[in-house]
């Protein structure tokens, strides 16, 4: 009888080990040949993350700066990269992007691989583009423009103390202010602004990664300065390119207002002036435009250049005649712009120089002088004559156009923040 029982139970657990070796079995033969249906937890594979053309799952990643006095081979070689790599680089490199242009004070990327292997170097001049310095088997370079994105943007605002501050309150990109000023300066003195000025603006703005990194055209401005009103319209065809008022008329005129951007003007034209520096009466026949050192000078209009001199009292300055019957004089330069001497052709708008304190002077900014057949005047009283419109046949292109323009920026409300406009951007595109 129990023998009997030993035997029973012997055979039950037989039975049983011979059913976990087959489950155990049949799981393993799933494992192997089924893996993909292995378990209902399957392993969701990492979504690459790109940066540079590298997975960050795969690489690591390492930002830092140049400093100064140092080379690529400085850098290279802490890594461990070769002699004879860093060499072979250099040379391969050189029609793409010579490593001697780099520059302290840039960023770069050291990538490296699972085993920390250096697989690439990164140079980043600029926003727009970087160079990648393959340290693995080319031994070469490459230039990668990154995606602009453009988005067309409008906004407003009302000065309550000066221009520069309403665009930066409103979150307006500070250069549009340079653009805005390049469109409207021959209507406007933007050195006599006022609190309760508005403006309004149509824009593009470039955008990379998500990030805004410009501004590219300055599509429509609308400026009002006490009782009157400003409109510019950029219009852009075969024949014709740049800013134009209402009637087709170049917003651009014979002369600019002033020979630096958004300075102030620190003394004006005053034949009983007090000398602050001789300390005496004598008569100013210039109007001082303070800005900081090093700030570009411009030509008011085309002309040759007739004097680039240094006096006592002028400091370093230029002359330039225009045609028969004006010339302008810019004094008091820190220093001269590159290729300017006498009998050289300049265009409006074009760097004569830089502002300084040459000379007779007290702190940085340009006396800016301008003489009207031989006799020195002062130019903000002077009337030039506005400049012929457009020719009949294209003008009614250009009314359709700035018809559009004109009712988008009457529609942008009252210091409204910098928005995306909600229309295409086509609409905008000038015939």
């Amino acid at each position: 009888m129990k023998k009997s029982r030993t035997r029973w139970i012997v055979d039950i657990a037989s039975t049983i080990m011979i059913c976990v070796a087959f489950v155990l079995g049949f799981q393993l033969y799933k494992e192997v040949n089924f893996p993909a249906h292995s378990s209902n937890k399957d392993v969701i594979p990492e979504i690459p993350i790109l940066k540079f053309g590298y997975d960050l799952n795969l690489f690591q990643l390492e930002e830092k700066t140049i400093k100064q006095d140092e080379f690529i081979s400085d850098i290279l070689k802490e890594e461990g990269v070769s002699y004879s790599d860093i060499h072979s680089l250099a040379t391969n490199s050189k029609d793409v992007y010579d490593v001697r242009n780099l520059q302290a004070g840039k960023n770069y990327v050291m990538i490296k691989d699972s085993c920390s292997e250096p697989e690439a170097f990164v140079y980043i001049p600029n926003k727009y583009r970087y160079i990648k310095y393959n340290l693995k088997d080319t031994l070469n370079a490459e230039v990668v423009e990154k995606e602009v994105e453009t988005c067309i943007e409008m906004g407003s605002g009302v000065l309550t103390s000066s221009l520069w501050n309403a665009m930066i309150d409103n979150e307006m990109p500070p250069a549009l202010i340079s653009k805005m000023e390049d469109a409207l300066a021959w209507s406007i003195d933007f050195y006599h602004t006022q609190n309760d000025d508005e403006y309004k603006l149509i824009y593009e703005r470039e955008y990379i990664d998500g990030e805004p990194v410009g501004v590219g055209r300055l599509i429509g401005a609308y400026y009002k300065n006490y009782d009157n009103e400003y409109y510019a319209i950029h219009y852009d065809n075969e024949e014709y390119s740049g800013y134009y008022d209402l009637e087709g008329r170049p917003t651009k005129k014979a002369f600019l207002k002033a020979p630096v951007q958004m300075g102030r003007i620190s003394s004006k034209y005053n034949l009983n002036r007090f000398h602050p520096v001789l300390k005496r009466r004598k008569a100013h026949r210039g109007t001082d435009y303070a800005a900081p050192y090093g700030t570009p000078i411009q030509a008011v209009a085309n002309g040759v250049v007739t004097k680039v001199a240094y006096t006592r009292g002028n400091g370093r300055y230029v002359k330039i005649k225009h045609d028969k019957t004006y010339q302008t004089q810019y004094l008091h330069m820190q220093k001269f712009a590159k290729g300017i001497k006498p009998g050289v052709h300049v265009k409006q708008g074009q760097t004569i120089g830089y502002v300084g304190s040459s000379g007779l002077a007290t702190g940085p900014h340009v006396c800016f002088r301008f003489w009207k057949n031989g006799v020195q005047i002062n130019h903000l009283k002077e009337n030039f004559p506005p400049a012929e419109p457009m020719p009949v046949d294209e003008l009614q292109s250009f009314y359709g156009y700035r018809d559009h323009i004109v009712k988008t920026l009457d529609n942008i409300g009252n210091n409204q923040a910098s928005i995306v406009a909600d229309y295409d951007s086509e609409v905008i595109e000038s015939p």
